[in-house]
């Protein structure tokens, strides 16, 4: 093998991003928005016409969904900005530590507002969620981003108040930073820094299949653009996450 193709496969050991972002305390939610009702299972299948093989994934893995907090105008004194009226917390107390996306996707499917969840195994807690927003060619309906999640952190962790925030938009906007390993750039809006995300995860996972590729192939030639299709596609990567 030639040592520009030994360098440029060297070049290939790259990690790709994770959406984990370390966070050491759980938010201390204002009592005023506490709301604490169990939600049964069957009101989300209902809402979101969950298909079997979703409701498979609830039973195995959920024990209880609760309805935590309301944050609200009413709740915690902030007004509403844009569609954002009220962002839910709910709790989700797992089986057996492990939870597919796609049940969250369907909680989130069923309820129109924002949710920021809690998952909660034995006494370890973690944060998770999506960036929602309404659908711009159909409002009744919701657009949801990929999920993003904490660490695994012990339930008697430090507590901190909710971030300070002029109204209900930005403070939505807070929380899931706390959950976003990137940064978002200085006057970037929040709407066009998750869809920055959304392409840097689809590009890092194009960059992980183009590596299985190059190791396959014994080809020369074949190898050489493959590649040079890592080093553009590691180059776009790159731009994507520069600050």
């Amino acid at each position: 093998m030639c040592k520009k193709c030994q360098s440029e496969e060297g070049e290939q050991k790259m990690s790709s991003s994770s959406s984990l972002k370390p966070l050491s305390f759980i938010h201390a939610f204002p009592q005023s928005a506490y709301f604490g009702r169990v939600v049964p299972k069957s009101k989300i299948y209902e809402k979101s016409l969950a298909t079997t093989a979703v409701k498979e994934m609830f039973v195995k893995e959920v024990n209880k969904i609760i309805w935590k907090y309301k944050l609200s105008s009413k709740t915690i004194n902030l007004p509403s900005r844009g569609a954002i009226y009220e962002i839910q917390i709910f709790t989700v107390e797992l089986k057996n530590g492990t939870l597919k996306q796609e049940v969250l996707r369907t909680i989130d499917r069923a309820i129109p507002s924002p949710i920021i969840f809690q998952l909660v195994f034995g006494n370890k807690f973690k944060y998770i969620a999506a960036y929602k927003r309404p659908n711009d060619a159909d409002k009744s309906k919701s657009v949801i981003s990929n999920y993003f999640e904490t660490d695994w952190v012990n339930q008697n962790s430090d507590q901190r108040s909710l971030p300070v925030a002029l109204d209900l938009g930005i403070l939505y906007e807070k929380l899931l930073l706390n959950l976003i390993k990137e940064p978002i750039r200085p006057h970037e809006k929040f709407k066009e820094f998750i869809n920055r995300l959304e392409i840097l995860k689809v590009k890092e996972k194009e960059l992980s299949k183009l590596n299985v590729q190059i190791k396959k192939e014994k080809q020369y030639n074949r190898r050489v653009e493959l590649n040079r299709k890592f080093n553009v596609l590691k180059s776009e990567i790159r731009s994507l996450k520069d600050e």
